[in-house]
């Protein structure tokens, strides 16, 4: 019972920060997911219902914590989106707080260039 109100509350805030958030061609959605050991990331066009890039940390060959990772990750995909000719994004922190792997992965996206 008390994973099945976990997961609905999970999932109404994510509703409630999607309801505000939309990616267009001209400013796509970073999507953020956070498991417990990975972090993933996705430029979405909601628009045409498209994924532009997606990356994951497993694609990172540097070794480190968690933190790191992820504002590596960001860089990453900050570095894939300007060869896209991608300046402007739209951040989609998901059921997430901005603290964490989270805030460190759009600090590595900002640090790329991508503006918020």
């Amino acid at each position: 019972m008390a994973i099945n109100q976990k997961q609905l509350r999970k999932e109404r805030r994510q509703k409630r920060v999607r309801a505000k958030i939309i990616g267009t061609s001209q400013a796509p959605r970073l999507s953020v997911f956070r498991s417990a050991n990975h972090i993933y990331a996705q430029l979405i066009d909601d628009a045409q219902a498209k994924t532009l890039i997606s990356v994951s940390d497993s694609a990172l060959s540097q070794k480190g914590n968690k933190i790191s990772l992820a504002q590596a990750l960001g860089k990453l995909i900050g570095e894939k989106a300007r060869a896209k000719k991608i300046k402007k994004i739209v951040f989609d922190r998901g059921s997430y707080q901005y603290h964490g792997r989270v805030k460190a992965l759009a600090e590595g996206a900002r640090e790329a260039g991508l503006e918020f």
